[in-house]
């Protein structure tokens, strides 16, 4: 090869080598661009009405004599029960559970003589409705069955009033578009601030809904929330 040759060769591969520098140059200018994020959040909250109520309405009887503990129970949760279609609730929406016994004789513990009654009986009669209204409505009632000499129990775990709104799948688009929508105004705003411009979601994950009590005094609203968090890429 000759001197003239070789020289035009190396000016040749001295350019080649200086576009690849340059593409390779531009190459990492656009991969550090796309690096440059935001991460923002988006809420959505709603006030709801609870559209399912659980009423367990627990009471007591107490007697020497089994079988005429029985028959307090059988005519105590009849009365119960017809006192609550009385006011309304449907007779389906009304179950009754098996009573709990304690012979106070039988148990190996404390000292039991001088107790007045040998079997204690606890009943539950369960209200569960979609007619929330018409059930608190009859909850304001039920000391007319006290006064009738029926000893009602509750304020434990298994006496509590329960309300549930089972209609999430209806909201749900509609708030995850919110959540989604809230979370992009407030990229847009970073953006702005930042004098970039908001580009294309990076990323993006719906978190999971929550349905609680709107307060302890109205556990029949509820307040339903979800939040949504977004990666937005950034550009100048």
């Amino acid at each position: 090869m000759t001197r003239s040759s070789a020289g035009i060769l190396g000016i040749f591969a001295v350019i080649a080598f200086a576009a690849l520098g340059l593409t390779v140059g531009q190459a990492l200018m656009d991969i550090k661009q796309l690096e440059r994020t935001v991460t923002v959040k988006g809420l959505s909250e709603r006030e709801v009405a609870a559209n399912i109520v659980i009423w367990p309405i627990q009471f007591t009887v107490a007697d020497n004599d089994l079988s005429s503990l029985y028959a307090s129970i059988e005519s105590q949760s009849q009365q119960i029960g017809d006192f609550l279609q009385k006011h309304g609730v449907a007779a389906n929406d009304i179950s009754y559970s098996a009573p709990a016994i304690t012979d106070k004789s039988a148990q190996a513990y404390g000292n039991n003589n001088g107790v007045a009654y040998r079997y204690t009986a606890m009943q539950s009669v369960t209200v569960y409705s979609a007619g929330i209204d018409k059930v608190r409505a009859v909850m304001n009632q039920l000391s007319e069955l006290g006064k009738a000499g029926i000893v009602f129990t509750g304020g434990g775990y298994m006496g509590q009033t329960e309300y549930l709104f089972t209609g999430l799948n209806d909201i749900k688009p509609a708030m995850v578009e919110e959540a989604t929508r809230q979370a992009r105004e407030v990229a847009q705003k970073f953006a702005s601030d930042s004098n970039s411009k908001l580009g294309k979601i990076k990323r993006a994950s719906q978190g999971q809904f929550s349905i609680s009590a709107r307060d302890k005094n109205n556990p029949h609203i509820k307040k339903v929330r979800v939040v949504s968090t977004v990666e937005y890429y950034l550009s100048d």
